[in-house]
């Protein structure tokens, strides 16, 4: 890969995907849904879950988010085919948490990805998300503070 432009929109999708993560570790509803175009969709076949507007989708994240005592994503990059100002791709997941009710949840996904070009850089146009493995063995870890680093006053971050 020689052409700079095409290693740029690589990397800059590579990024988008990153945001999507770090958004939703971070409970960054507005920044969740900023990933998406305007008219963009989430998609959760499995669970029948679909939002098909920036709108329906901050909205939709900070739902479900709610039933969940703590959640952990993390990302592998899959192919990425970009087409001028359009692109499809692959993201691979793994996923482990424990709802309010006590029940644990792991798994592997896959998201398939659409990609638009937008004034405003690279957006998710479509986000289907599919299943790969799962299961329920109950996790016994806990979550040892839930103060985050940006709670901390200024002075105690430095430390």
């Amino acid at each position: 890969m020689t052409d700079l432009q095409a290693i740029a929109d690589r990397l800059e999708l590579q990024a988008l995907q990153a945001d999507f993560t770090d958004a939703a570790m971070n409970r960054d509803w507005d920044g969740f849904a900023a990933v998406f175009a305007s008219d963009g969709a989430w998609r959760m076949p499995h669970a029948k879950i679909e939002f098909t507007s920036r709108d329906a989708i901050r909205a939709g994240v900070e739902q479900l988010r709610k039933h969940w005592e703590f959640f952990v994503q993390t990302i592998h990059p899959g192919a990425l085919t970009i087409t001028g100002d359009t692109a499809t791709g692959r993201t691979y997941i793994e996923e482990f948490g424990r709802l309010q009710d006590g029940t644990s949840h792991r798994n592997y996904a896959r998201y398939h990805d659409t990609y638009r070009r937008t004034p405003n850089g690279w957006k998710f146009t479509d986000r289907t998300y599919e299943i790969l493995y799962y299961e329920s063995t109950p996790i016994t870890g806990t979550v040892p503070n839930t103060t985050t680093f940006f709670d901390l006053p200024e002075s105690a971050r430095n430390e």
